[in-house]
C-alpha cells in the first residue's frame, strides 16, 4: 500500500507532472494551488446550490479545473509535450460563454452595485468568484514569467463572470433578491 506521505516535500520543494522540482513559493505553485482551492469551494457550493441545473454545472466545471490544474502543473517542454497532457481546450472557453448567456438573460438587469450575499449557496458562488479572480491574478504573473497556455487567463477571466451570473440566479431560484451595494 502506498502512504500519503512521501517525505519529498520536506525542505521546501515539490514536483512538478514531469519530474521537474521548484519551490512550494514558486508563482505556478500559487497558480494552481489556488485552482484546487476553488474545486474545494465548489464542492462546499455543489452541496448548498438549490437549483439542479446549476449543480450539474459546478461539477463540470470541477472536472475542467482539474484540466487546468494538470496544464499549470506540467510546463510547456519538449520532453513534458510526449507526455499527452490534456492542455486547456477553446471548447472550455466556449461552454462558460453558452451558460453565462443563458443564465444572464433570465436575470434582471442590474443598475446597482451587488453586494455578496442573499442565499448561502450565492454567498458560497461568490466566495468562488473571488477565489478565481485572485487565480487569475496568479496565473497572469505566471504568464509574465513563464509560457503558459493562452486559453488559461480567458478561461479564467470567463469563470469569474459565470459565477457572478449563476450567483444571481441562486439568489433568484431562492426568491431572495440580490442585495444592493448603497453608498
Amino acid at each position: 500500500m502506498m502512504k500519503i506521505y512521501t517525505k519529498t516535500g520536506d525542505k521546501g520543494e515539490t514536483g512538478l507532472f514531469g519530474g521537474e522540482r521548484v519551490s512550494k513559493s514558486n508563482l505556478r505553485l500559487n497558480a494552481y494551488g489556488s485552482i484546487d482551492e476553488l474545486n474545494s469551494f465548489l464542492g462546499l457550493a455543489i452541496v448548498e446550490v438549490t437549483n439542479t441545473e446549476i449543480k450539474d454545472i459546478l461539477i463540470n466545471l470541477q472536472n475542467k479545473l482539474f484540466v487546468l490544474g494538470s496544464d499549470l502543473a506540467t510546463p510547456e517542454t519538449e520532453k513534458n509535450n510526449k507526455l499527452n497532457i490534456i492542455r486547456l481546450p477553446d471548447s472550455f472557453i466556449k461552454d462558460i460563454e453558452q451558460i453565462i448567456d443563458k443564465y444572464d438573460a433570465q436575470l434582471i438587469e442590474l443598475k446597482n452595485f451587488i453586494l455578496p450575499g442573499g442565499s448561502k449557496g450565492s454567498a458560497l458562488l461568490h466566495i468562488c468568484r473571488t477565489i478565481s479572480r485572485r487565480a487569475e491574478r496568479e496565473v497572469v504573473a505566471l504568464k509574465n514569467t513563464e509560457h503558459i497556455g493562452e486559453n488559461i487567463v480567458i478561461f479564467l477571466n470567463r469563470l469569474s463572470d459565470l459565477f457572478f451570473v449563476l450567483s444571481r440566479f441562486e439568489n433568484k431560484c431562492s426568491n431572495i433578491p440580490d442585495t444592493k451595494w448603497i453608498p
